[in-house]
């Protein structure tokens, strides 16, 4: 039913003159879908408090709530028409009303970890694209068929989400840096292995995958107690993100997973300057996946101690710092990391190999990004200590990955057994610091034990199978006609 509805309303979106691509779907489908949630949201807390004895004070004032609105319903429990906005009527107490209604959150909120102030700057961000109120409408009455008050029922919209997000990501512009392959990401985290207690950082947060996919782990860790959920609910995920649009979706996505109040703020990392990074800002893990290729401005290279315009380069020296003593990484990167000659990379490798433990560097096939032609490695490392040898893998399989070809856990299988004990195989081997070169500390994935290919067929040798198989369909097709 949730999957329907959801190609339901991409159809309506697809025929509103103020919605031009998925990314603009994803969008305004999240904005109606978070004031559906909060609707039952409340819904939750007010029985909850009711079992208690206790009165509940509802978070939107009476006209700004759903059952007002948006779905008014009548004796029977179906849409009241009479009562139900459409039309310009509905545009614009959405544009005029509700909107700067839900903005003004933002700054009455008391503190930033609240759902009053996710609704503040959600609303903040974004604008109703919807030009037709007719279409909104519609909108609405399918997202008020979906529920959020099971478990399950989160749990499968959380997974049709993440579809839409990855959908976006295939479909061109700047979408794909938003989706991160989940198997890819779970890989990640089952070798960095977070525990409840720490603290947890993407500072590039896109769509939330890390985060979502971290809070899954550790509410799957152990029998939790009433602390532990607090724990994970308040002190545990934090989030930074540059782009309004991955601001709002890596938001939703969080609350969808479970999150209530997820800590993202929308902001550009890279605008901090790295001196001013104090022991009670940093975290216990960062898991994280910044963006390709990015540019930064001058004022931006200022903030870092070495210099360069690479986006990736940047927050690599952010990461760093910001991990606290003892803390583990993963963080996915070009790899070209490993072997670029300009200064800013090699002092950049000096200063991860001298401050940090980089103890596994996973090397990843291309077609790993859907619709990014790069190709990328995963960089594991633990603060603290120097390193003194890196273990790598070459994750080398038998077909190409693509859209309809994707990575997937199984492949990732053999990697994660032999990293537990930095094993070496056809595909991994280790390399000692000490034997690097010292002026260029080039870190290349140039795999030893992988077996030679076989050489490629001279042409004249080509030719001769295309004629040979030239020959045979000709056989083929005259033994056919003979029986025709």
């Amino acid at each position: 039913m949730f999957e329907q509805t959801f190609k339901n309303i991409d159809d309506i979106l697809h025929k509103d003159a103020g919605c031009g691509s998925e990314l603009d779907y994803v969008e305004q489908t999240s904005w109606v879908l978070f004031l559906k949630y909060l609707e039952d949201l409340e819904n939750d807390k007010a029985t909850a408090a009711e079992l208690t004895g206790k009165a509940y004070s509802n978070i939107l004032a009476p006209e700004f709530q759903w059952n007002t609105w948006a779905s008014p319903k009548d004796t029977n429990g179906n849409l009241d028409h009479h009562a139900a906005l459409t039309g310009d009527d509905l545009a614009d107490f959405v544009n005029i009303q509700l909107f700067p209604y839900l903005k003004k959150f933002k700054a009455d909120a008391i503190s930033a970890d609240t759902i009053e102030y996710k609704i503040g700057e959600i609303f903040s961000e974004l604008k109703n694209r919807i030009q037709s109120g007719y279409n909104l409408r519609e909108v609405i009455n399918r997202i008020d068929e979906l529920r959020f008050r099971t478990h399950a029922e989160k749990h499968e919209m959380s997974h049709l989400y993440e579809d839409k997000i990855k959908n976006m990501g295939n479909a061109g512009r700047n979408g794909g840096e938003y989706y991160t392959p989940r198997p890819l990401i779970k890989t990640i985290i089952k070798v960095v292995a977070p525990e409840i207690g720490n603290t947890i950082y993407d500072g590039a947060v896109g769509s939330a995958g890390f985060l979502c996919e971290a809070f899954d782990y550790l509410m799957n860790s152990k029998k939790l107690t009433t602390t532990d959920i607090t724990t994970l609910q308040k002190k545990t995920f934090y989030g930074k993100e540059k782009k309004s649009l991955a601001y709002i979706i890596g938001t939703m996505n969080m609350i969808l997973h479970g999150v209530e109040a997820p800590n993202i703020i929308h902001t550009n990392t890279l605008a901090e300057n790295l001196s001013d990074i104090q022991e009670k800002d940093r975290y216990d893990i960062i898991l994280a996946n910044p963006p390709f290729g990015g540019k930064e401005r001058a004022e931006v290279q200022q903030n870092f101690p070495i210099k360069t315009g690479e986006t990736a380069s940047l927050f690599m020296q952010h990461f760093v710092k910001i991990l606290r003593a003892g803390g583990k990484a993963g963080v996915v990167i070009k790899n070209t990391f490993l072997s670029n000659t300009d200064n800013a990379s090699v002092a950049l490798r000096k200063l991860l190999l001298e401050n940090c433990n980089l103890h596994t560097v996973l090397d990843l096939p291309g077609g790993t990004f859907t619709g990014a032609g790069v190709k990328t490695v995963v960089l594991f490392f633990e603060k603290g200590s120097a390193t003194k040898k890196v273990w790598f893998y070459q994750l080398n399989l038998d077909r190409n990955l693509g859209k309809t070809n994707a990575l997937n856990e199984k492949d990732l299988a053999d990697f994660l057994v032999l990293q537990k004990t930095f094993g070496e195989s056809e595909n991994s081997w280790s390399i000692a610091v000490k034997d690097i070169d010292s002026n260029t500390f080039d870190l290349s994935a140039k795999n030893p034990n992988k077996k030679e290919e076989a050489a490629l067929r001279k042409p004249k040798e080509i030719l001769t199978a295309m004629k040979a198989l030239d020959e045979e369909s000709e056989a083929i097709l005259n033994s056919i006609l003979e029986l025709i």
